[in-house]
Parts: C-alpha cells; structure tokens; sequence
C-alpha cells in the first residue's frame, strides 16, 4: 500500500455521496507499498480501506480481483469484503483512476514472524487456494516466464549499477527458467503476493489476508515458493528450516483436508519454482528502483535481497533442503 494520488475532503465527500456507508470521521493516507493509492476511512458506521488503483494493475482486471475477494469471503476466507455503492458498482472513477471502497481488517501485519505464524499462513494458504477453486473468472500470471522476459530486457543493462554480477545471474536464471520452468502441476487461483505484510495477525491467529492484486491462475505450489521465499529468510540471509517445516506442514494438512494432496511432481518441482519466485520479485524490485516514482511516499525496496535469495536457490538441487 502507498499513496500517489492525494485526495482532498472534497473529493471524499463526492465520493461518499453515492456510497451508503455514513459521514467520514477520520481519512488519512497509507504510506506502506509500491502499488496502488490506499486510505484509512474511518465513518460513523465502521473502518474502510478506499484504493485508487495505479501502476500495474489495469482496469479491466479489476472484475476479477474484487470478485474474487466476495468470492472467497462468502467461502469463509478472512479477507477485506467490497463496499458496492449505491448503484451496485464495485469500482468508481475517482481523480481519474478506478476507486473502490473495501472493509477495514483488524490485526497487524509480522515484520520477524516465528514459526507459529509460518505454520498458520500456511494453513490460510491452502484454505484461500481451496475456497478459490470454483471462482468463476480466470486471470492469467502476467508475472510468469513472459513477464519476467520482458522486465528482464528493460532492467539488465542497467543492473551492474545496481550490483556487481546481477545482469548476468538474472541472464542466467532466466534461460534455465525458459526451457525449464513446469507446464503441467496442478493449478487453479492464487494469490501470487502472499508475503508477511499482506497476512494479518491477532495473537497467533490469522485475522486476514490482503492485497489480491496480484492474484491470478497458475501453479498452486508456485504460490507456495512465494511464501517460503518471503517468510523462511532471516535477516542475515539464511534460510530457516523449522519455519520452512511448519508452513509447509501445515499447507500440506490444508491440501489433503480438500482431498488435493500435494503431489510429488509438485514437490520435486520445488527448486525451480523457488528460483522463478525469487527472480519474479527480484526482476520488479529492480525495475522499480530504476525507475522510481518521484510521487511515491515510500522508496522503492532493495532488489539485492532477492538477488541472495536466488544465488541460495540456485544451490539447491532437491526439495528436502527445503524442509520437505
């Protein structure tokens, strides 16, 4: 979440005009995130989340995503439910970009989760992947092997001033990856961005997941590797085992609760759906710090964390160092 947009009590009183959701008590921006503008919006009839959409996500995905969250809501998944104004419309044009208005989430998002929290994302994972499986809409991942080419083209001749070496690892990830990347795993809707930040916590119960813009169909278990590539590394690069074991554990149990036992060509897969998720997210990292908005209230994230996550991945060679 950020803000690029800014919205005056102006614009927000027009735009509550046609919501039935009570009179605006306190609005601020979010300043967390690289993607769309957020806002608190607290009215005299509870908390909301107003988004004005920018940067990747189009418009006319936007059916998906926001169906998507009513989907998984009336399937039990604890994630912000949308606010449809008065004439029944899911988004709503707002200084000139589509807005939509969803419920406010209580609980807080983990900087250094433990492996408690790892084992019930885990859990959530396998609930959402589960309660998405007779959505209607289909989205395709348009930050798969194609995607990355495309930002791999735009940001390599400018990575070595980034880091020494980095164009030529991202060079060599990706050819590996386009001869190589799974065709045939088991698949349906994901969320794609699952990282800590987009998991909210009360106590060491999951109280909500976030952030559905990214969500598309692709590999379940591709899904899966974002989570252990954003939640099993230490600060200092290493990569936790026992946080790894719970949240893999406990996705798995998820999985054969929906009698969707994970397979072992999923599993044996694992290694080179790792480093497709650490070059996914270290490919955007690096285009957005080179090419940073000078509207954004927050900087771009380091690229280079990535970076380390794949040269660990690219050492593997079976899923059992992994945790399984």
């Amino acid at each position: 979440m950020a803000v690029y947009t800014d919205v005056t009590f102006e614009d927000l009183q027009g735009l509550l005009a046609g919501y039935d959701i009570g009179a605006p008590l306190s609005f601020k921006g979010i300043a967390e995130g690289v993607e769309n503008s957020n806002f608190y919006l607290q009215t005299d009839r509870g908390a909301f989340i107003l988004t004005l959409y920018e940067k990747r996500v189009k418009v006319e995905d936007l059916p998906f995503f926001l169906g998507l969250m009513e989907h998984l809501a009336d399937h039990g998944m604890a994630c912000p439910q949308l606010v449809r104004d008065k004439a029944d419309n899911a988004s709503v044009p707002l200084k000139g970009r589509a807005a939509a208005i969803l419920t406010f989430l209580n609980g807080i998002s983990l900087r250094r989760p433990e492996a408690v929290h790892c084992q019930a994302a885990g859990a959530a994972l396998a609930q959402l992947h589960a309660a998405g499986a007779d959505f209607a809409l289909s989205r395709p991942n348009s930050l798969s092997v194609a995607g990355w080419q495309e930002l791999a083209a735009h940001t390599i001749p400018r990575a070595e001033a980034v880091q020494n070496g980095l164009g030529a690892l991202i060079a060599g990830a990706l050819a590996e990856l386009e001869t190589a990347w799974p065709q045939d795993l088991p698949a349906g809707i994901i969320h794609a961005d699952l990282f800590p930040d987009n998991v909210l916590f009360m106590g060491d119960r999951v109280s909500g997941v976030i952030d559905f813009y990214f969500a598309c169909h692709d590999m379940l278990a591709y899904d899966l590797a974002v989570m252990l590539n954003s939640w099993c590394f230490e600060t200092d690069g290493a990569y936790n085992v026992t946080k790894a074991r719970a949240m893999i554990a406990a996705y798995r149990a998820g999985r054969a609760q929906g009698n969707n036992e994970m397979s072992d060509a999923e599993i044996a897969a694992m290694p080179l759906l790792m480093r497709g998720a650490a070059l996914r997210f270290l490919l955007t990292r690096l285009y957005d710090w080179l090419n940073p908005d000078p509207n954004a209230l927050v900087r771009p994230k380091d690229p280079r964390e990535y970076s380390r996550k794949l040269r660990f991945h690219l050492s593997v060679k079976q899923a059992g160092e992994y945790g399984f």
